[in-house]
């Protein structure tokens, strides 16, 4: 068993670090050019793999994400410092004062 996660491991992380450069943007790689990188982690599939996971491409830090941009979610505000919650209760205020 031992001999054969020997050979999948190494395997995995080549095929994994190929697909990773080859569908990686341009704009995000670092170092070499993308063609050279593909080479690199080809020919030498153990430090070609881990040279491009550990310098080849730029990360992302924890928890962020390309996606913030425009159409996420807003941050969570409390209902009492939210301005709109305030509004709809000064007008549920209006509307009980006018049945009394």
């Amino acid at each position: 068993m031992l001999r054969v996660l020997m050979f999948l491991v190494p395997l995995a992380l080549s095929v994994y670090a190929f697909i990773d450069c080859i569908s990686t943007k341009d704009a995000d790689i670092r170092h070499m050019p993308k063609p050279l990188w593909a080479v690199l982690v080809l020919l030498f599939p153990l430090v070609g793999s881990i040279s491009w996971i550990v310098a080849g491409k730029k990360r992302q830090p924890a928890g962020s994400s390309p996606w913030q941009g425009g159409g996420g979610r807003r941050q969570w505000v409390a209902p009492d410092d939210n301005p709109d919650f305030l509004k709809s209760l000064e007008k549920d205020d209006e509307k009980d004062g006018d049945k009394d």
